[in-house]
């Protein structure tokens, strides 16, 4: 009987030994994870931004109201900050000799409706130019030309997820919408192309910035964006633009030009800050899993004080039991930091499946660190009770029950 108590005991302590161990490489394991997948999230979120701003080419400048910090992107405030107009985009068409074209954008949301359906939708005021500088196709019908911007015309574009809402199968040409109070005609479908920088530009309706002052009472647009005639004269273009609107404004830079290289570098550092702050945060989940291994540690120097002092009652010495109970708990966070990096890699790489506007980018200097930054912590927090364990006096290890 006594023998069969022993063996159940034994077996008990073994398996609550295991389960303890599990519960400790638990927060090693999601700390690793953690830190991987939120790091291929930076990286995908960058990649996916240098490909949109690439495609629009080196020949693009966006100039944006307000003096902004490009080093952070923050308005250095908003009383001081005077509208850009459309006739500013007039003029600096008018008077650089570098710039193909200025288009005026005006930016709003609005409730788009017919026969009984309807949706709320971004609606966007741009001219004639502005398809040919984002690369925007039409699939159905024209876009917006001169004509319509000089008369104000209330005509619309849809793109192809609003076209589908609101007016289904019929034929969308000449087919008449409410856009606020005011009834549109559609006179074009734009091609599907899905999420842009953030934007889904099948969701949007385009009509003429002039009309869109009227729709939205304002003449204050919310962007000029601006064609160069080719990469090599940006630094002429910036210069004259800002030469033009500087005078308008009363000799005043109360604007910011941007260009994609700037654009880029603006978004990268934002990036690179929220994800810094974010695996930061991630990173405690690995320090918690540390005191975790020095508790389970601990508990187990307790729970085997007997076995140390036999130990050393046969000749091992202190740095033997210190060896033996640092390469415990090392084994317990290389375990988990293996773990860890299985499940934050597989995650990253299965993510965009079922998230298609979160684009990932595995990057393998996030698993190394992530790895032997685990290694790290079952070594610090191993120590403590490993040495603990090597100062055990043999005699009183032996008499301890």
């Amino acid at each position: 009987m006594d023998v069969i108590e022993t063996i159940s005991i034994a077996r008990d302590s073994l398996l609550s030994n295991r389960m303890r161990s599990l519960l400790t490489m638990l927060g090693v394991i999601i700390g690793v994870a953690a830190v991987i997948m939120l790091v291929s999230i930076g990286e995908g979120a960058r990649k996916y931004i240098q490909k949109e701003l690439g495609e629009l080419g080196s020949n693009i400048l966006v100039v944006v109201p307000g003096k902004t910090a490009k080093e952070g992107g923050m308005h250095m405030g908003t009383s001081a900050v005077r509208k850009l107009l459309y006739s500013d985009a007039l003029l600096i068409e008018k008077r650089s000799s570098n710039v193909l074209h200025a288009v005026p954008v005006i930016v709003g949301t609005s409730w788009i409706k017919h026969a009984g359906k309807s949706r709320d939708t971004y609606v966007v005021g741009v001219n004639e130019d502005y398809f040919d500088i984002r690369n925007l196709k039409i699939a159905v019908g024209r876009g917006i030309n001169t004509s319509d911007v000089d008369s104000s015309r209330r005509v619309c574009v849809l793109g192809t997820t609003v076209k589908d809402e609101v007016l289904g199968e019929a034929n969308p040409l000449g087919a008449s919408v409410t856009i606020g109070d005011s009834k549109y005609r559609v006179i074009g479908v734009m091609q599907k192309k899905g999420v842009a920088l953030g934007f889904d530009i099948d969701d949007v309706v385009f009509i003429p910035t002039t009309t869109s002052k009227e729709l939205f009472d304002t003449d204050r647009l919310f962007n000029i964006t601006i064609k160069i005639k080719s990469p090599d004269v940006i630094l002429d273009a910036k210069k004259d633009i800002k030469d033009i609107l500087i005078k308008k404004h009363a000799n005043k830079e109360d604007f910011t030009i941007l260009s994609q290289d700037e654009m880029i570098a603006v978004m990268g550092k934002i990036l690179n800050i929220m994800t810094s702050v974010l695996a930061g945060i991630a990173a405690i989940s690995l320090i918690v899993g540390g005191i975790g291994i020095m508790n389970i540690m601990l508990v187990s120097v307790r729970e085997r004080t007997r076995e140390i002092g036999i130990r050393k009652a046969l000749g091992a010495k202190n740095r033997d039991i210190l060896f033996q109970f640092l390469v415990e708990a090392v084994t317990l966070s290389i375990l988990g930091g293996i773990c860890g990096t299985i499940v934050g890699g597989s995650l990253s790489l299965i993510i965009p499946y079922f998230i298609e506007f979160l684009p990932t980018e595995l990057v393998w200097w996030a698993i190394i660190l992530s790895f032997f930054f685990s290694a790290a912590v079952g070594v610090f927090f191993g120590v403590y009770p490993a040495r603990k364990a090597s100062l055990l006096h043999p005699i009183v290890a032996l008499r301890y029950e």
